[in-house]
C-alpha cells in the first residue's frame, strides 16, 4: 500500500484482506499527481479508492480554524465528490463515514493525532 498515514493503513488492513487491483492502480496514479478516471466493474472498490486517498490526506491537515495563513491559504472545500443521487447514500455511508469512524478509532487506540474532516451533502433539492 502507498504511504498512507499509520491510522489509515491499520484501519484498511484490519477491514480488508488486501487492496483490489483498481485501488492499487488508483492510489499509485493519484499519488503521482495524475488525474484519474476509474473504470472497473461494480463492487471493485472504485469509490473507496477515491475516498480513502482523500480521507487520508484530509486527516493530516490541521483544522480549518488553524489554517488560512499566508503560508497555508487552503480553506473551504478541499474535496468535491459528485455521485448519482441513487448511489449517494450508499457511497457516503459505506465509503466515507465508515472509514472515517474506523480511522478515528484506530488513531485513538494508537494515540495518534488526526484531524477529521467535516462532511456535507448537497442534493438538487437542497436550498
Amino acid at each position: 500500500m502507498l504511504p498512507f498515514a499509520p491510522a489509515t493503513r491499520a484501519w484498511f488492513q484490519g477491514a480488508f484482506a488486501r487492496p483490489t487491483p483498481v485501488q492499487e492502480q488508483c492510489w499509485e496514479r493519484i499519488a503521482a499527481g495524475d488525474h484519474s478516471l476509474l473504470i472497473a466493474p461494480t463492487g471493485s472498490g472504485k469509490t473507496l479508492a477515491a475516498f480513502l486517498y482523500c480521507i487520508d490526506r484530509l486527516t493530516r491537515l490541521p483544522p480549518v480554524r488553524q489554517r488560512g495563513t499566508k503560508k497555508d491559504p487552503a480553506t473551504g472545500v478541499q474535496v468535491l465528490y459528485v455521485s448519482p443521487l441513487k448511489a449517494l447514500v450508499y457511497d457516503v455511508e459505506r465509503n466515507l463515514r465508515a472509514p472515517l469512524v474506523g480511522i478515528a478509532r484506530t488513531a485513538e487506540l494508537d494515540r495518534q493525532e488526526i484531524y477529521l474532516p467535516r462532511v456535507g451533502i448537497r442534493t438538487g433539492d437542497t436550498p
